[in-house]
């Protein structure tokens, strides 16, 4: 099978750092080469795979000094790929939805995996009226705020089996991995990890949009003794950092898409204390591989409950539930399924009316296809500020400052 990816650009494939998009990205790709397939894969220049490369910017956005707006980038990313779609037996976006317009009336078929929430009221108008662009969910939790739009399947995020190794004994602290934002509330890890008595090391990237109340809610509670600050660490790190803890805390306040964190920590035999929210009930086994609680005082009592769960029947379970060979025969599955459909409905969707002549292609149409979308996505705001396309849409931005930021569910 001929197959594109076309990746964010923010991080690059796989990250250096940070960056749950990209990753899950590669983990994909390099598994749908190793079984025989001929994949290309549109991301930043550093990038490393074994598919072939089509860079679109030199370096991943993030670590360009020069700070460039995404927004460009990833339309010349959706012009690559369909300048060069017939190419391809199918097409996997992993944007948000920058190229439906294109993706609708292109007679190659594609699909679209969402990455960050769809709670956004702002972009409520694109997803009424981009009813029949194929998308994959990757929880069911995801799609709850858009039930119309037209879901091909829930397929859950997968790492591959030795990529992060089972450590059967663990240790006598807890940690936390993620972002320092209040969407993912390191701050009450901390108090949990307090009140039980714990000592907590936390490992977190921290964008500039979430520096100040970073500074102003969490840096005062580093002080404590009993609290570790690594920064942001490295995907080589990741083994030791969640295998070598009693457990990993994910006291979350937003609607988590998926949390690829929750499903690392199981690979290292970790088990998962999380806030019962978004996709939490759909990956957390409770009284297996964790417990789903309420508040900060159930975790409490959660985290002194930890040695009654079996770390190896952790690992097991995700090694039958979130192994990179499942999820990708899942998409394989999909692949297959949508070039069928497409053949059988001659090339188009049914209620998509042909384009007049030859196909639009991204340089005659993207001033006016961006200009439609954007209108209606923009939110009412102060003069220069407007809403940009971002992976989970929590702020505007100014576009002299946007933020570079991945769609992020780590």
């Amino acid at each position: 099978m001929r197959i594109a990816q076309v990746s964010p650009l923010i991080e690059s494939v796989p990250p250096k750092l940070y960056g749950g998009t990209e990753r899950i990205v590669s983990y994909l790709t390099d598994a749908l080469v190793s079984d025989g397939h001929d994949v290309t894969l549109y991301a930043s220049g550093d990038s490393s795979t074994l598919a072939r490369l089509r860079p679109v910017c030199p370096r991943a956005l993030r670590f360009d000094p020069s700070q460039p707006r995404p927004t460009p980038y990833h339309l010349l990313a959706i012009e690559k790929v369909m300048a060069e779609a017939d190419d391809y037996d199918i097409i996997h976006f992993h944007h948000d939805f920058l190229h439906f317009p294109l993706a609708r009336r292109h007679p190659i078929p594609s699909v679209t995996t969402l990455h960050g929430r769809l709670n956004i009221p702002d972009v409520m108008p694109l997803y009424h009226e981009f009813t029949d662009v194929p998308l994959v969910s990757i929880s069911d939790a995801q799609r709850e705020p858009v039930p119309w739009m037209n879901w091909q399947q829930t397929i859950y995020h997968g790492v591959p089996d030795s990529h992060l190794p089972y450590d059967p004994d663990g240790g006598d602290h807890v940690v936390f991995l993620g972002r320092m934002t209040p969407e993912k509330r390191p701050d009450l890890a901390i108090r949990i990890a307090r009140e039980a008595g714990l000592r907590i090391r936390l490992a977190a990237k921290i964008d500039p949009v979430d520096q100040e109340w970073f500074d102003t809610v969490v840096k005062p509670m580093l002080d404590d003794p009993g609290v570790e600050f690594v920064g942001e660490i490295t995907e080589s790190e990741k083994g030791e950092f969640l295998g070598g803890a009693l457990a990993m805390l994910f006291p979350i306040d937003w609607p988590e898409p998926f949390g690829l964190v929750m499903i690392e920590s199981m690979a290292c035999g970790t088990p998962v204390i999380a806030f019962r929210a978004g996709s939490v009930p759909e990956v957390i086994d409770e009284g297996v591989t964790g417990f789903i609680v309420e508040d900060v005082p159930s975790a409490v009592a959660a985290v002194k409950r930890v040695a009654e769960l079996d770390r190896r029947a952790i690992r097991d379970v995700f090694d039958r539930r979130f192994s990179v060979r499942r999820m990708t025969s899942d998409y394989v599955e999909l692949y297959e399924h949508l070039m069928a459909t497409q053949q059988n409905h001659s090339g188009a969707r049914e209620h998509i009316p042909a384009a007049a002549g030859p196909l639009p292609t991204m340089t005659s149409t993207v001033s006016s296809v961006i200009k439609q979308a954007m209108s209606q996505v923009n939110r009412e705001a102060p003069p220069g500020v407007s809403v940009q396309p971002s992976g989970h849409g929590r702020r505007a931005s100014n576009p002299q400052t946007e933020e570079l930021e991945s769609e992020d569910q780590t």
